[in-house]
């Protein structure tokens, strides 16, 4: 299948590399991905060129560049975040590490309304997602400045003659007001609108699938009973038959509460039949003891291989005329370190080294890898799914092995201070660094940070400009959150580390908790509303055996950005008597970090 006026997205390793070339899909222009080492051939049939992010810095010896002659084939060019600063690099410009970094929420500020292409329908004020450490700092010859945000000068510039513009901003996440705009807007510039929609893709997946799967072949699909697996067997079943498609769900021992029963229920009428498998023994030995984040994640992507293969010979397969399939998004991909220059946020389970071995012996099938989580729902709709089940909240694949941890990370005195020092010109705001830590993604790199706990009576505004400025701030903090008990009790609260294991006992207070904050949910009927909410199991209280709980709703719909979703006074209160009410947990928290810079899940 051929197509014509292509925009091309250089992946230069940013988180949203993708994510990008998937807006551009949605506003019904064709895209690819492209090498920042192409001949230069290919990037002259584009109709548009797309710069992407990145998580390197544009002056340091070995970054990953692109030859200038590519901005000069007459094309329009878009560059953004790491994209953006090469640009303006190449062309003469100067970028520097940034006086103050920006991750999140900032808003674009224009000195007059704006003549240009790039964001017409804007008007000043537009709020915008940041993330990066880097800054342009001198335009090159010819550009002009359109925008700023508070902490970038240079946030969008242009040189309208030669129709090059530069971006600090991320148009492509959703939490961006009028990305969306700004990104047609380059659509329109480059002339490659009416080029893509969702049958496209389903013609091309079903092709391909025949392609690559040999006819004497099966697929052995592994079976969550989230929204990714579920629309992977549907798409697989479509494409090569039911008969070729066999569905297990691998009870790890990290379920949520009746979960297993419950699947098998609700999975039926959607004409899945699913074999469950039990090897929660299998789980809660080989995780005995493990800390590590990383460690963790690495070893229940092998495990779910040897449950897989253990589920395999009871079921009396040949091995050798199945696949294994799996219900892999893009993120999942991206975080995992899979382009060419992109960093590792965390390993997913279905990127651990013997899955990628096995990929490359072509004997993994991931249907629907290239897409987001907005566009696997928008795809379970057209495959026939009810929106009930396409709506249900994401459920991490490791199961509750990420929201329970386990590592300590001892406070230091240093960062302890820093956090005083920023929060000392307010009487009524006191904080606290936490002894454990969460995975996060700053500047599209991983970090593995501090988690500062917050009180005070705010609103929920003046709660994230809080959370921001500590993360934007305090380099050596990725989290915050907000200690749910009053200033009092939190002058008071002892949050000494109390070891746990990833054990039955302790999977079953989350568990509990995890039901406890459903159920509310449900009976609010706020739980549409709330895209995820993780509930995450801490080490913390004032004595042996005493837990902490982190409630951790987001508003998102790609995964690769999220803000805190803002719950009412009366249904928080709600949500903290009931899970007080599980006589393990002392305190309790609320997350109100946006992503970037923590991730979703905290592991």
């Amino acid at each position: 299948m051929k197509h014509q006026n292509v925009i091309g997205i250089v992946d230069f390793g940013g988180q949203y590399a993708h994510l990008i070339a998937s807006r551009i899909r949605r506003l019904g222009a064709y895209s690819e991905i492209l090498g920042n080492d192409e001949p230069i051939e290919t990037y002259s049939k584009l109709s548009g060129i797309i710069l992407s992010g990145g998580p390197e810095s544009v002056y340091e010896p070995d970054s990953p560049s692109l030859p200038v002659e590519v901005l000069k084939l007459g094309i329009p060019v878009l560059g953004i975040c790491y994209g953006h600063q090469l640009m303006m690099k190449l062309l003469g410009g100067e970028v520097k590490k940034a006086g103050i970094a920006e991750y999140g929420r900032a808003a674009l500020d224009f000195i007059d309304t704006p003549k240009t292409q790039l964001l017409k329908g804007f008007a000043g004020g537009e709020v915008v997602w940041m993330s990066h450490g880097d800054e342009v700092t001198r335009l090159p010859e010819g550009f002009t400045r359109t925008a700023s945000s508070q902490d970038c000068e240079y946030a969008v510039v242009e040189n309208p003659t030669q129709k090059w513009f530069g971006i600090q901003l991320h148009p492509e996440v959703t939490h961006t007001e009028k990305g969306s705009v700004l990104l047609e807007n380059f659509v329109k510039i480059s002339g490659a609108e009416g080029t893509w929609n969702l049958k496209q893709f389903l013609d091309l997946k079903e092709e391909e699938l025949h392609s690559i799967v040999p006819a004497d072949k099966k697929i052995f699909l592994l079976v969550s009973g989230g929204v990714d697996s579920t629309v992977s067997y549907l798409l697989l079943s479509r494409a090569l038959g039911k008969d070729r498609v066999k569905g297990v769900l691998i009870d790890t021992g990290f379920m949520r509460k009746d979960e297993v029963a419950s699947l098998q229920e609700k999975l039926s009428p959607q004409g899945i039949q699913l074999h469950v498998h039990d090897s929660s023994e299998l789980f809660y030995s080989a995780l005995k003891g493990k800390k590590d984040p990383e460690e963790k994640r690495k070893i229940v992507g092998n495990l779910f291989l040897q449950a897989q293969a253990d589920c395999a010979k009871s079921l009396g397969l040949n091995a050798d005329e199945w696949l294994l399939g799996q219900g892999t998004i893009y993120p999942d991909t991206i975080e995992s370190g899979g382009t060419k220059h992109s960093h590792t946020i965390k390993t997913h389970h279905n990127r651990v080294e013997a899955i990628q071995k096995l990929m490359e012996e072509g004997k993994v099938v991931e249907p629907i890898k290239d897409l987001y989580k907005d566009e696997v729902r928008e795809l379970g709709n057209y495959l026939g799914l009810p929106k009930e089940w396409t709506g249900r909240h994401p459920f991490p694949g490791p199961g509750l092995v990420v929201r329970m941890i386990a590592q300590e990370k001892p406070v230091e005195e240093a960062v302890q201070k820093k956090l005083d020092e920023l929060v000392s010109s307010d009487q009524s705001l006191k904080a606290k660094l936490l002894p454990v830590a969460s995975v996060g993604v700053k500047g599209d790199q991983r970090s593995y940070a501090h988690c500062a706990a917050i009180s005070g009576d705010k609103t929920w505004d003046e709660l994230d400009k809080i959370s921001t400025a500590i993360t934007n701030q305090i380099s050596s903090v990725n989290r915050v959150v907000l200690f749910l008990g009053g200033l009092e009790s939190f002058s008071k609260a002892n949050f000494k580390f109390q070891p746990i294991d990833l054990d039955k006992k302790d999977s079953d207070i989350l568990r509990e908790a995890d039901a406890a904050v459903e159920k509310v949910l449900q009976k609010r009927k706020i739980y549409d509303q709330i895209w995820q909410m993780p509930v995450v199991l801490l080490p913390l209280g004032s004595e042996s055996g005493k837990r902490s709980i982190v409630l951790r709703p987001v508003d998102s719909q790609e995964a690769m950005t999220a803000s805190f979703f803002r719950l009412e006074k009366v249904v928080l209160e709600e949500l903290v008597s009931e899970v007080l009410k599980i006589p393990q947990i002392e305190y309790l928290f609320f997350d109100l970090t946006n992503k970037p810079p923590g991730t979703i899940e905290w592991e």
